[in-house]
């Protein structure tokens, strides 16, 4: 059975059901031309989302993602690091002494996978800071994603990939030179590599792109778009707050006639009544002008990490 016939078949009633009917609609959307725009805050990369993300880049149904800082990289590191990794199966039961000595063994953890830091970290900084260097040294400043694109593009890395790059969502989006944009990507562990290099003063910080330009570039893109555009939202923050923004700046602040988003879909486990972006239902979006009434809107409830995979495999048919 695949992935479409099994959620057909069983996904009927609340979150299951909003999980199937967006996935239907979003089908539709795609076989109608449209194409998705996807957003991913969390830790999706380090969960291992590019497994079923990359079939979707591959497959052209994505036309750019925005992402955090931590997500970009993360996909990378496991890519060079994945035999390094270390899982923790009882992560719920851990003191602070055993968080200590994965500290001191430089285990970094993401809930029940550890970041090995010399193997993933080390590694991926040793090749990136000689790009930083040399865009410093030309006076060029690129965006942040353009580095790790410069990574994967020419080769650089190949011969130490670890895991299968089929499974990797950067891989195959730097393949496609899809376009990414990373707000907030100073919150990031190569970010802050970059600012201590800047403070150490072997790089400038204008080797580096800020938020700014990537709007601008991301506004660019937006207007430049003729097919429609599906928002898809996996958690909330900066990662979808800061693109979906881009449809109110053009009709607002620059008077320019653009159209809305064309679909959206949030999954999140978040309440709108704590106040958090991250629960904040689609209705409010329309007070801000980033989507309309007419706009099909879909809010899934759940773990992103069990409800993506599904929604890609049902989009696949897989």
């Amino acid at each position: 059975m695949s992935v479409r016939s099994f959620v057909d078949q069983h996904y009927r009633h609340f979150n299951a059901g909003e999980l199937a009917r967006a996935a239907r609609s979003l089908t539709q959307f795609l076989d109608d031309g449209g194409k998705i725009f996807l957003t991913l805050a969390g830790a999706m990369s380090t969960a291992e989302l590019g497994r079923s993300l990359a079939p979707l880049i591959r497959a052209g149904h994505i036309a750019g993602i925005s992402c955090t800082g931590a997500n970009l990289e993360e996909d990378l590191f496991h890519l060079v690091a994945h035999n390094s990794y270390v899982s923790i199966e009882n992560w719920r039961n851990l003191s602070a002494d055993d968080e200590a000595e994965l500290l001191e063994k430089k285990l970094n953890r993401v809930t029940d996978i550890c970041i090995p830091e010399e193997e993933a970290f080390r590694k991926i900084e040793h090749h990136i800071v000689s790009y930083w260097k040399q865009a410093d040294q030309e006076n060029v400043s690129k965006l942040p994603h353009e580095f790790f694109y410069q990574l994967l593009q020419n080769g650089t890395l190949e011969s130490a990939f670890e895991a299968n790059p089929d499974d990797s969502w950067l891989y195959a989006a730097a393949k496609r030179n899809l376009p990414i944009y990373v707000p907030g990507w100073e919150d990031s562990t190569l970010g802050n590599i970059f600012a201590a290099r800047c403070i150490e003063g072997e790089v400038r910080p204008t080797a580096i792109k800020n938020g700014v330009e990537y709007m601008v570039d991301l506004a660019k893109w937006y207007e430049s778009r003729t097919d429609p555009l599906a928002f898809l939202q996996i958690g909330g923050g900066i990662a979808g707050d800061f693109p979906i923004c881009v449809v109110p700046m053009l009709h607002q602040d620059l008077e320019r006639d653009v159209p809305l988003w064309g679909w959206y879909c949030q999954i999140s486990e978040a309440s709108a009544s704590y106040g958090g972006y991250s629960g904040a239902p689609p209705n409010e979006k329309i007070t801000w002008g980033k989507l309309s009434t007419d706009t099909p809107k879909f809010v899934i409830e759940s773990d992103a990490t069990i409800v993506a995979p599904l929604l890609f495999g049902y989009v696949m048919d897989a």
